[in-house]
């Protein structure tokens, strides 16, 4: 056992050691790099526990080794390790970069994390005159299917 305030530097997590927390962090990554793209990737980081009998706190943190909120809590298969993660990711993003994310593109609003038919979705609280007073803008990991290129008879027209 350690001392209560000997605060122990974190461990950045190599591949593979979590390899459902790796898989769900790519897809939270593929979002951030659509949502944030001066924003390196968001890496995994441990911390040793204060017993020796206990397993080490795995959190997520920024690409400098920054992270704000819970450890990882033990999931019960992919689904509920995606859920945990883009929790603590957007817990990390928000204390750490002081913003909402991921924005909805529609609103500005922060979206959340939500089963929709049994995939992880990002839920955007922003009414729609349409569709009723809320969304669903993408599957987590699926943000970049949103943003669509420039198309290249617009880009001509600017050029000249």
């Amino acid at each position: 056992m350690r001392p209560l305030f000997d605060h122990p530097e974190p461990r950045r997590v190599s591949p593979g050691e979590y390899p459902m927390w790796d898989r769900a962090l790519a897809l939270l990554n593929r979002d951030l790099a659509v949502t944030l793209p001066e924003q390196e990737p968001l890496r995994l980081v441990a911390l040793l526990p204060y017993d020796a009998d206990e397993p080490e706190n795995v959190y997520v943190a920024l690409a400098n080794g920054e992270w704000h909120g819970n450890c990882l809590d033990s999931a019960d298969g992919p689904a509920s390790a995606l859920a945990i993660v883009a929790d603590a990711a957007q817990e990390t993003v928000a204390e750490r970069l002081w913003q909402a994310w991921p924005l909805c593109a529609e609103h500005g609003l922060g979206m959340h994390p939500q089963d929709a038919d049994e995939q992880l979705s990002w839920w955007c609280a922003g009414e729609r005159s349409s569709r009723g007073p809320a969304h669903i803008r993408a599957a987590v990991g699926a943000l970049d299917t949103l943003v669509r290129p420039p198309r290249p008879d617009r880009e001509r027209r600017r050029a000249s």
